[in-house]
């Protein structure tokens, strides 16, 4: 066991789905919780924090560049305006930026990452090469920005280099305006190696498929058995869209989820993200298989993507995680909230999420459900304030209400004070209120 690096004394902690007082939390000089105890008095020598405090979340699904983006889009100039014409003007972004300009948007994204609850960030990251398509003499450049943003904010980061070969399920080949995107089985498994050999503090590789339109059958089986006995993760953008849905099945035959699961493909190191338009068949194949889904409802609301089915995922028991993704929105309690919300508008109901007889509280089945499901998206073992997981904790900021609701108040009261503070893997983060660069 590591030598203790620092105790702290919290007057409430979300342990182990509920709430518990006068916790004691003992941090190991390798960033990793030593012992967590609740009903203890505050030693002397320990720091007392000002709050009560909740576990960090893994933000599942993040494109750092289009943070430069947010809030850009928001006007239409003709009689159609739709995912794909917002994709075309996102291009224009990924076609100017540079790896300084991307240090620099990733550096205040993420503190604003930390600031909204966030301790760890999974990048899905397919802006490789330079404006002009040709690699850089680094290849990894744009990686090692995105590496330099979470050692000088202190988020706990995994890099996703992203398998991107065609603009298509009938176009075998990129876009002009897709250039900086190219990639092929063996660059993109050099670039998780890259990053791994690279040991960059608080940062771990796995790997990601743009999406079936974008990689053929037999790059995407290629890879597969290119990560025989690997245990990083394995990312994938699926049925966002309905025209891309209509679009697989007019290639394969098959709808996007239903060929993955039909070509023997999934298993837990998979990450369905967004899944939008999935049918109960799909849904049970992926519960089969292990495999996760990853929700960003923020950014699917902003793109008109739809609304997933989440009683039918979670009656399936898939785990499931968060991401901002196109980060229009930045917050943990705003994606869970309106992961909840969305159900309320289409069922006309209330606490569709909760469980009664198991767990009646809504706020506390998404959190704990968001807490593991991210812990999986990005292959750490374990997540929460128990022994063995990272030492990340976010301090709540006051907002008059009881320890039990604090939760509950956390998702579903806006605007709620700021997080006093915000711990990852061990260090108290650079100051939560850090304005973009």
């Amino acid at each position: 066991m590591s030598p203790r690096a620092a105790l702290l004394w919290a007057p409430g902690a979300w342990v182990e789905g509920r709430w518990r007082e006068r916790v004691l939390l003992e941090v190991g000089n390798d960033g990793y919780w030593l012992s967590i105890t609740p009903d203890q008095p505050a030693p002397p020598h320990a720091e007392v924090l000002t709050g009560p405090v909740l576990p960090g979340l893994v933000n599942a699904h993040s494109h750092a560049f289009q943070r430069a983006f947010a809030g850009l889009a928001e006007r239409r100039d003709s009689e159609h305006d739709d995912f794909w014409s917002w994709r075309d003007r996102m291009y224009g972004v990924a076609l100017r930026i540079t790896p300084d300009e991307l240090r620099a948007v990733a550096t205040g994204l993420y503190a604003e990452l930390l600031q909204g609850g966030y301790t760890h960030v999974c990048e899905f990251h397919y802006l490789h090469h330079a404006p002009d398509g040709m690699p850089y003499g680094n290849p990894l450049a744009m990686c090692e920005a995105l590496a330099q943003a979470a050692a000088a904010t202190g988020i706990g980061l995994t890099l996703l280099p992203v398998l991107y070969e065609r603009a298509g399920f009938s176009q075998p080949a990129l876009r002009e305006d897709q250039r900086r995107f190219r990639t092929d089985v063996r660059s993109v498994l050099g670039l998780r190696d890259g990053i791994r050999a690279a040991r960059w503090a608080g940062v771990d590789a796995g790997v990601a498929i743009h999406s079936l339109r974008a990689a053929a059958p037999a790059s995407i089986h290629a890879l597969r058995a290119a990560l025989v006995g690997d245990d990083g993760p394995v990312h994938i953008h699926v049925a966002e869209q309905t025209a891309e849905v209509d679009d697989c099945l007019a290639a394969t035959g098959h709808r996007p989820i239903a060929w993955l699961a039909h070509q023997g493909l999934l298993d837990a190191r998979w990450q369905l993200v967004h899944a939008t338009h999935a049918t109960p068949e799909e849904i049970n194949a992926v519960a089969r298989s292990g495999a996760g889904v990853v929700l960003c409802p923020t950014t699917e609301a902003n793109l008109g993507d739809g609304i997933p089915d989440l009683p039918c995922w979670l009656s399936a028991g898939v785990p499931w995680a968060i991401g901002s993704d196109s980060h229009v929105g930045r917050d943990a309690a705003e994606e869970l909230r309106w992961l909840e919300y969305a159900q309320r508008l289409v069922q006309r109901r209330r606490n569709v999420t909760a469980a009664p007889g198991t767990q009646p509280a809504t706020a506390a089945r998404l959190f704990e459900g968001a807490l593991a499901g991210g812990a999986a998206a990005a292959s750490l073992p374990l997540a929460g304030l128990l022994p063995g997981a990272w030492a990340d904790l976010l301090v709540l900021g006051d907002d008059g209400a009881d320890l039990p609701h604090r939760l509950d108040t956390w998702v579903f009261s806006s605007p709620r004070p700021a997080l006093r503070a915000v711990m990852a893997r061990g260090r108290w983060c650079r100051p939560v209120g850090l304005q973009n660069p």
